[in-house]
């Protein structure tokens, strides 16, 4: 029963965590350093295949057609809109996905026990994310982002190795630095992470325990990936990444403190 609770409340993290810039990875490393659980670290994978289901759901009319260009651009010769950001978003997936790969065998996983580092990559990448949101120019829509914007919005993929630094937040903040208006570099970002994430599922298939738990946190990352979806692209539509920027802060100084007291 434990387990199942555990999971339950790790999926809905995982839900609200993965999809917002506020860092997944973090979240579901702290909360069970802070309760004392002993999570498999396959499990957070697993997680991600909820978000990664969430994503591949909501957008499903958009894979179809940027699946359906990508084929007719190379078969037919016929270009399209979304022939061209199918192939984008492939070629934006290959350099960051494999120095991401690189770097969490080296190192990631050792990171995940470091909650200091968590907390300081939550708090400067917060601040980061906020000067970059204020100052940048809402000039590019989603339908007119080009290569060199998709192409360096992926290569950052690599430093969500990091605990802390978040996949969605460090795409974000670099479609932002780019220009991409708030809710298309937040439209980017998921579709850009289903690549990397179903990869990573693939290849951590073999450790899953596909047991109640399992499918209790698969369940509930999915239908809060779901409404996190939904509720981030219709906010970023007015709304600023302020709010996130100030939660990544706030969260990183109250881990630091209780790593304090803890010493």
């Amino acid at each position: 029963m434990a387990e199942i609770l555990q999971a339950l409340v790790l999926g809905i993290v995982q839900g609200l965590t993965e999809l917002l810039p506020i860092s997944s990875s973090a979240h579901l490393n702290l909360i069970p350093w802070i309760f004392n659980w002993d999570i498999p670290e396959s499990f957070d994978v697993a997680l991600h295949f909820g978000t990664l289901l969430a994503i591949a759901l909501f957008f499903f009319k958009d894979w179809i057609e940027l699946i359906k260009g990508g084929y007719n651009q190379v078969v037919k010769k016929k270009k399209s809109f979304e022939g061209k950001m199918f192939w984008y978003i492939v070629i934006a997936t290959i350099p960051g996905g494999i120095i991401g790969f690189i770097l969490d065998h080296f190192v990631g996983d050792s990171l995940g026990n470091m909650p200091l580092l968590i907390a300081i990559a939550l708090i400067v990448m917060g601040i980061i994310l906020y000067v970059v949101d204020k100052k940048a120019p809402n000039k590019t829509k989603y339908e007119d982002m080009n290569f060199k914007q998709t192409f360096l919005i992926g290569l950052s993929q690599a430093l969500a190795f990091i605990p802390g630094v978040s996949r969605s937040g460090i795409t974000m903040t670099t479609g932002r630095l780019m220009g991409v208006d708030r809710a298309s570099t937040a439209k980017y970002s998921f579709m850009l992470s289903a690549p990397i994430v179903l990869g990573a599922t693939l290849y951590k298939l073999k450790d899953f325990d596909f047991g109640i738990p399992f499918l209790v946190g698969v369940l509930s990352s999915f239908v809060v990936g779901l409404l996190v979806i939904k509720f981030l692209l219709q906010y970023l539509q007015k709304g600023s990444f302020k709010g996130f920027a100030i939660y990544r802060v706030v969260v990183g100084i109250l881990v630091i403190g209780l790593y304090i007291i803890r010493l």
